[in-house]
């Protein structure tokens, strides 16, 4: 499937109204439930009702000339490493099924929010994001979007779902985490763009802690 496009181009176009955050919505929705795509196997969750009207809300908010950010009423995609308030944040596992859900947005995702960016679901990943392949035997893989006949080939991980929701046009962005290459692994083998900043500029409060460092 083609990418939705970049934040650059699709913050472009919103600001020129030449689309709307409800249309791009729309197409990132119907792209993550396509059975013919990835998209059921690269997320866990969709968010359909809150995003739809996350959108429309930045649509009102963009005629009032209030644009929060440059990431304004855009799709993305959160991994199932951050927490999300209400949702269980399960990293890919079945051994934490049984935790409580989580009572507030992990610190990025409210940013995100904050900024005006709608989230359109939570995306699949290692089991405890620890490997670098992007299997998981126990919510499945998402497949590598240049080859995916038969079995397929792996995404890379353990940001997995977060590079093939990106490459298949679920979104414009994905929020992955990265230890030791599980943004940078996956973008590489699926053709996005991955970007590892340095440790003390990303917030880690609310995110599944695979490693202290």
């Amino acid at each position: 499937m083609p990418s939705l496009g970049t934040v650059a181009v699709l913050s472009a176009e919103l600001a020129a109204g030449r689309t709307t955050s409800r249309r791009l919505v729309d197409l990132a929705l119907s792209r993550c439930t396509d059975p013919t795509g990835e998209g059921p196997r690269a997320f866990m969750k969709v968010y359909r009702e809150a995003a739809l009207a996350e959108a429309e809300a930045s649509d009102r908010l963009r005629a009032l000339g209030v644009v929060r950010s440059p990431v304004e009423g855009i799709p993305i995609s959160v991994k199932d490493l951050f927490d999300v308030s209400g949702d269980v944040t399960l990293a890919g596992s079945v051994a934490l099924a049984s935790n409580p859900p989580a009572a507030a947005d992990a610190i990025a995702v409210a940013r995100l929010r904050a900024a005006g960016a709608i989230i359109v679901g939570r995306t699949a990943t290692v089991e405890f994001a620890f490997g670098g392949v992007g299997i998981n035997p126990h919510y499945g893989t998402p497949r590598n979007p240049y080859d995916r006949a038969g079995g397929g080939r792996v995404p890379g991980g353990s940001s997995a779902g977060a590079a093939v929701s990106v490459a298949d046009g679920c979104c414009a962005m994905g929020l992955g985490s990265d230890t030791r290459g599980s943004v940078r692994i996956p973008s590489a083998l699926c053709g996005v763009t991955g970007f590892k900043p340095t440790q003390r500029r990303g917030a880690r409060g609310g995110c599944f802690p695979p490693s202290d460092t």
